[in-house]
Order: structure tokens, then C-alpha cells, then sequence
């Protein structure tokens, strides 16, 4: 079972991967179905953050699967929104939510559901992405539900390293509202992941 669950795993990691190099393709063909846009948030203290992230598996093996595009983080305190963007900018996956509640809407229309939005984010990366604590990290805190070993200040108090929730994290380059750049790395049995944000200028 184990075994045939890892298999499966990678099969899908796979199958995404090839699915997210055509989907260029299939933007320009006009083919492919589009996420609406979403509206701006309005909310007080509402935070926007977007740019490029690029995540890197690498098996045990050797073999290496990447994947890179264009995200978008929209919060208000109380609901998120992260959109993902193939390399030619069109948005191919949605994750939202609330405390309790997570969707994934994909390009295809396709809307899935979870209690916690990590794990819609790694079905529709192929790789994990610690989505839950993004939204304290992408803000130049670390996460409140979960303990923290290592933590590292800057002249001004801010987090620049830290592990957190299974992830070394590393933090630079801040602006006013947080971290321009962060270096997520985590280990698992049989890989390692990386994942790197880097914040467009205002």
C-alpha cells in the first residue's frame, strides 16, 4: 500500500509537471479555460503580496522535477486567496479559504475541498507549499499555531531564519510590508523541496 501510495504520488507529481509545460501552449491557442480574475480586496488592513515562486523536488535518485510561474497573495486577516500563473501568465490554479475551509479551483473548472489549504496546494503543484504559515511568513512573522526552533533576527527584530512546520526558512530583502525574498527548504523521505518566492517591487 505504501509503496503503491508513493508510486501514485509521483505519478501525479509527474503528470502535473507535463500538464503545467503545456498549458502554455494552451494559453496560446486560447484553449485553455481561465480562473476569473478576483476583485481587490477592500478590507482594512487587507494585504497584497505577488511575483514569481519556483519549486524544486529532488529524489533520493537525483532525478529533479521543477516547476516555476507567477503567484498572487491576497488576504484580508480573516480570508486568502493564492493564485498560481504558468510562466505566460495565465492563471491555472486558485487556492482560498478561511480558518477551517480551503478550496482549489483549477484552470478546467475543476473545485476541490479541504480543511487546510496545504494540501490542495501540493496537488496542485505536485510539491508541498506550507500555504497555512505563508500567511504570517510572506508578512515578516512567524506562524503563531506551531513552535519554532532556530530563529534568527535582523538589526530590527525581523525574522531572517527559522524552522517552522517541517521547513528551514529564510528571509531577506524586506520592504514595509515583509520579506521580498523567501527560501523554503524541507526533507522528506525519498526528497527534498524547495520552494523560493521572490516579491515584486511595488
Amino acid at each position: 500500500m505504501g509503496a503503491a501510495g508513493t508510486v501514485g504520488r509521483a505519478a501525479r507529481r509527474h503528470a502535473w509537471l507535463r500538464g503545467w509545460l503545456a498549458a502554455g501552449l494552451c494559453a496560446l491557442l486560447a484553449a485553455c479555460a481561465s480562473v476569473p480574475d478576483a476583485p481587490p480586496g477592500t478590507a482594512d488592513g487587507a494585504f497584497v503580496r505577488s511575483g514569481r515562486f519556483a519549486i524544486t523536488v529532488t529524489e533520493v535518485s537525483g532525478q529533479q522535477q521543477a516547476v516555476q510561474g507567477g503567484f498572487t497573495w491576497r488576504d484580508d486577516g480573516g480570508q486568502y486567496q493564492l493564485d498560481l500563473t504558468n510562466p505566460l501568465g495565465s492563471t491555472e490554479a486558485r487556492v482560498a479559504g478561511q480558518p477551517g475551509h480551503a478550496t482549489l479551483t483549477k484552470a478546467d473548472g475543476t473545485v476541490l475541498q479541504a480543511d487546510t489549504p496545504d494540501a490542495l496546494a501540493e496537488e496542485a503543484l505536485g510539491g508541498p507549499v506550507p500555504v497555512s504559515s505563508l500567511r504570517d511568513w510572506l508578512r515578516g512573522r512567524v506562524a503563531g499555531d506551531a513552535p519554532v526552533d532556530k530563529l534568527q533576527r535582523d538589526a530590527q527584530g525581523r525574522p531572517v531564519a527559522f524552522e517552522q512546520d517541517g521547513w528551514q526558512a529564510r528571509l531577506s530583502r524586506y520592504d514595509d510590508q515583509g520579506p521580498g525574498l523567501l527560501v523554503l527548504q524541507r526533507t522528506e523521505p525519498g526528497r527534498r523541496i524547495v520552494v523560493r518566492l521572490a516579491v515584486s517591487q511595488p
